[in-house]
C-alpha cells in the first residue's frame, strides 16, 4: 500500500505524516490492519527497539471532584460506587508505589482528583516525592493533579518531580462536550506551565468519546506541537453514572488503528497505551506492543486492571523486554531537548479528570465482591458499537491497593 509505504519512510526518519494520511490511516479496513500494524511497528522499533516502558499508577486522593468531566467516574454528580478518600500520608503513598516498582515499573505516577492544587496539596506531594525517592533514588515521579497555577510547575520540579501529567483528551473543537467547568485553553495553560518549568511533559488523549476521526487527528497533532514526551492514549471506560456510559463505541480492531496514527504522528515519543487497555483490546493487547512502547502495570485510578504478572507475561511472550531503571526511554535527539528543557532553555510546551488514566470503574461491580478474584469475561461475541450492547462484564471498580487494606495488583 503506497500510503503504509510513505508512512513508514516518513516515519522511519523522525518526520511527521499530513493530516491527510493521518486520517487515511484511521480509514482503513479491517483487511489491512496487520499491515497498519507491521508498518507502524517497524517505526516503533526504528526508535525505541522492543522495550517496553512500565508504569505504575498511585491514587493519592479518589473521588469527589467539583469538575464535570463527563468520562470522569470521580466527576461532580458522579453516582460510581468507587473508593472516595482524602490524601494518602507519604508513607502510604510510598508504600503503593513499592509494589509498582517491585513489579518491574520505572515510573510512578502520583494522581490526586480535583480541579487543582493548593499550596498545602503541593506540600504534601513534596514530601510524597520525598518518601518515594529516599527508597528509590533511581524511580521517575509523574505528577498529576489537575490545573497549576503560580509557581507550582516550578515548585514540583525543585521537589524532584520529573513530569507532569495534563491529558487535552479531545480537539479544541469539541472540548466543551465533555467538560464545562473548566477550557481546553486552561489544559494548554498547564501544559505550558509545567514544560516551561522543566517537567517533561506527559499530554495525551481519551478515545471512544464519540468524537470524530478528525478530532482524534486534532488532537493528536495538538499533542505533537505542544512538545508532549509522553502521549498517553486512554480508551474510554464507560462509566455506570456517568453521561457516557452508554458511550461504547471502540472495537480492538479501531484501537489498533488508533495507537498506529498516533505512532505515525509521534514516532520518537513516547506513546503508552493507557487506560481502557483491557477492556477494549481484550486479546489483542499484544498487538498493541508493536504501536506503543509503554504501558501501565496493573490497576488503574478507580478500575482494576490485568493481574501485573499478566503484563509482564505478554510482554515477553510477545517478544519484547521491560525497560531497565539505567536505559533512556527517548531516543538520543529526543532526550537531549527534555534534558535542555529541565535546565530551562526550552521556550514551548507539555490531568484533572482523566489523569495518567482514565480512572475506570463501573457501578455494577458489586462492593462487597472480593478484591482479589476476577470476574470472568464474557464468552459472548464482540459486538459493535452500533447494536448498543453494553460490556459491563468487562470492567470492574478498584477496591485493592493504595487507599485500601488489601495489596495492591503490582
Amino acid at each position: 500500500m503506497d500510503l503504509l509505504d510513505t508512512l513508514t519512510a516518513k516515519g522511519l526518519r523522525g518526520d511527521v505524516p499530513t493530516r491527510e494520511e493521518a486520517l487515511a490511516v484511521l480509514a482503513t479496513t479491517d483487511d489491512e490492519l496487520l499491515d497498519v500494524v507491521a508498518a507502524a511497528g517497524k517505526v516503533r522499533r526504528k526508535w525505541f527497539g522492543r522495550r517496553v516502558k512500565l508504569n505504575y499508577l498511585v491514587n493519592l486522593k479518589s473521588g469527589l471532584c467539583p469538575e464535570d468531566c463527563t468520562y470522569c467516574s470521580q466527576r461532580l454528580g458522579s453516582k460510581a460506587e468507587i473508593l472516595k478518600y482524602t490524601w494518602l500520608k507519604p508513607d502510604q503513598a510510598a508504600e503503593a508505589a513499592r509494589a509498582g516498582v517491585a513489579g518491574g515499573a520505572k515510573r510512578v505516577c502520583l494522581v490526586a482528583s480535583g480541579r487543582g492544587p493548593t499550596d498545602r496539596d503541593i506540600d504534601r506531594v513534596t514530601d510524597t516525592i520525598d518518601a518515594i525517592k529516599d527508597a528509590d533514588p533511581a524511580v521517575e515521579i509523574c505528577v498529576c493533579l489537575g490545573l497549576l497555577s503560580g509557581n507550582q510547575a516550578e515548585r514540583l520540579k525543585a521537589a524532584g518531580a520529573d513530569a507532569y501529567n495534563h491529558n487535552l483528551n479531545t480537539s479544541e473543537n469539541t472540548y466543551g462536550d465533555i467538560a464545562t467547568t473548566h477550557t481546553y485553553a486552561d489544559r494548554v495553560d498547564t501544559v505550558q506551565k509545567a514544560h516551561g518549568a522543566g517537567l517533561s511533559a506527559c499530554s495525551g488523549l481519551i478515545a471512544g468519546m464519540g468524537e470524530s476521526d478528525e478530532d482524534l487527528v486534532d488532537v493528536v497533532f495538538a499533542l505533537r506541537e505542544l512538545g508532549s514526551d509522553s502521549v498517553p492514549v486512554n480508551f474510554l471506560i464507560p462509566f455506570e453514572g456517568t453521561p457516557l456510559a452508554k458511550e461504547w463505541n471502540l472495537t480492538p480492531q479501531r484501537c489498533l488503528r488508533i495507537l498506529a496514527m498516533v505512532r505515525f504522528v509521534n514516532p520518537d515519543t513516547e506513546v503508552r497505551i493507557a487506560g481502557g487497555r483491557e477492556v477494549h483490546l481484550r486479546s489483542m493487547q499484544p498487538l498493541g506492543l508493536h504501536l506503543a512502547n509503554s504501558i501501565f502495570l496493573g490497576d488503574y485510578l478507580t478500575s482494576e486492571g490485568q493481574a501485573g504478572q499478566a503484563d509482564l507475561d505478554m510482554i515477553k511472550d510477545a517478544g519484547f523486554e521491560v525497560e531497565g531503571a539505567g536505559e533512556a526511554t527517548l531516543p538520543r535527539h529526543r532526550a537531549d531537548v527534555a534534558a535542555a528543557s529541565s535546565c530551562g532553555t526550552a521556550a514551548s510546551a507539555c490531568g484533572s479528570g482523566g489523569g495518567c488514566g482514565p480512572c475506570g470503574g463501573h457501578a455494577h461491580a458489586p462492593a462487597s465482591a472480593s478484591a482479589s478474584e476476577d470476574t470472568p469475561a464474557s464468552a459472548a461475541e464482540d459486538t459493535d458499537a452500533s447494536d448498543g450492547e453494553l460490556r459491563s462484564d468487562l470492567v470492574k471498580v478498584r477496591l485493592r491497593g493504595a487507599g485500601t487494606e488489601l495489596a495492591p495488583n503490582a
